[in-house]
């Protein structure tokens, strides 16, 4: 396998680093400081067809892989971690479900505008009661005629205030061996007894739209539900391994960033006569971290990989969600050392970096779950 990128692989990178250099990073640390959504910029991104990348031209979408679509998450990531993650629910949680399980009529309906960029997607899948433990999911949907009536509560989605739908999981019986059924039902953002509200105040990744859902006898027709009604968890389940890949990504770009203010800040900070770069203690960590990050890029490209091939990748999804994360983690901690006193002001951005890469280690399976899942696919 081999990791070089195409050509393809390689225009789009420049051209998302680009546009994130000119249109992202130079406002990041004001939507981070005002918690504001660039509604603005994800626009200018549909109009780019970055929000299509995975998806195939007769949907809206560019057409292609799984590395290219990574490419981006971390490029977007590198100017703004917030930003980032909307781009990558957007896609992997949003679009990607009515891709993978959605009828063709669903396809055309909802997953054409989002790939063409006109609206953002969400997924409503966390609950106040129910987060790792997915499966103890309470919102309910009870089939009346030829509508699913639907209530509950979801909490931490991302997107919804921007989305023209949302896939929401909800319990729609019980199977023979009297275990919930969960289903993903398909709800327009418009429908009445539909309550999105949009008031959490976020340690990192502010830039990024993070929303309550509140479902009060919300009716959808039953063509609403997302390919089989009783299989909704383990449509869900790989819908995350997709998107522990975007994660990964994401964590990439974001300690990305913080390594490359700490070197060029390193180069520049003189004490005892010399720049702090001469110093082996400083060497030595900036050494640790460029390693670590190629380590996880490798990791993200080999995971994508795996998935473009359609072979199994839910192990090393894991694999580079767990590693990406926690080594972000560590990189953004050492850029704050390397900066010093200087590193805990505002001003350096790498605090806000800090501040971003945390999520990565709780959004879309928490490192505990990371755990869990590889240890299961061992054979554990």
């Amino acid at each position: 396998m081999n990791f070089a990128l195409t050509k393809e692989q390689q225009m789009i990178k420049e051209m998302v680093r680009d546009f994130a250099e000119k249109e992202i990073a130079p406002y990041a640390a004001k939507w981070d400081e005002e918690a504001h959504f660039p509604v603005e910029v994800f626009k200018k991104m549909g109009e780019l067809g970055l929000l299509g990348i995975p998806f195939p031209e007769k949907y809206g979408g560019a057409g292609g892989d799984t590395i290219s679509y990574a490419i981006a998450v971390e490029e977007i990531g590198r100017a703004c971690g917030g930003t980032g993650l909307s781009y990558a629910a957007a896609v992997s949680l949003g679009a990607s479900p009515i891709y993978y399980f959605g009828t063709e009529e669903q396809k055309q309906k909802w997953l054409v505008p989002m790939a063409k960029g006109e609206t953002l997607g969400a997924f409503g899948l966390t609950e106040p009661n129910a987060g790792s433990d997915a499966g103890g999911t309470q919102t309910t949907a009870v089939l009346d005629g030829d509508e699913y009536v639907i209530n509950g509560e979801k909490c931490w989605i991302t997107n919804a205030q921007y989305s023209r739908q949302v896939i929401v999981t909800a319990v729609t019986g019980k199977d023979e061996r009297g275990k919930n059924i969960i289903s993903a039902i398909i709800v327009p953002t418009d429908t009445p007894g539909f309550t999105i509200r949009s008031n959490y105040d976020k340690m990192g990744v502010r830039a990024s739209n993070t929303c309550e859902l509140i479902f009060e006898n919300v009716r959808v027709p039953k063509e609403n539900v997302l390919g089989d009604a009783k299989k909704g968890f383990q449509q869900f389940l790989y819908t995350l391994d997709g998107g522990r890949i975007s994660i990964a990504a994401l964590a990439v770009g974001i300690a990305q960033a913080a390594f490359e203010k700490a070197l060029q800040y390193a180069k520049e900070r003189v004490q005892f006569g010399q720049t702090i770069s001469k110093f082996q203690a400083i060497q030595f960590k900036l050494a640790d971290m460029a390693m670590e990050i190629e380590l996880a890029r490798n990791m993200v490209y080999k995971a994508a990989w795996l998935k473009d091939q359609g072979k199994s990748f839910t192990k090393e999804a894991s694999f580079a969600k767990l590693f990406a994360s926690e080594m972000g983690f560590r990189v953004c901690n050492q850029a704050i050392q390397i900066h010093g006193g200087y590193g805990y002001m505002k001003e350096y951005g790498v605090e806000r970096h800090l501040r971003d890469i945390k999520l990565m280690e709780i959004g879309e399976g928490t490192s505990e779950i990371q755990r869990l899942v590889i240890a299961r696919q061992l054979g554990c």
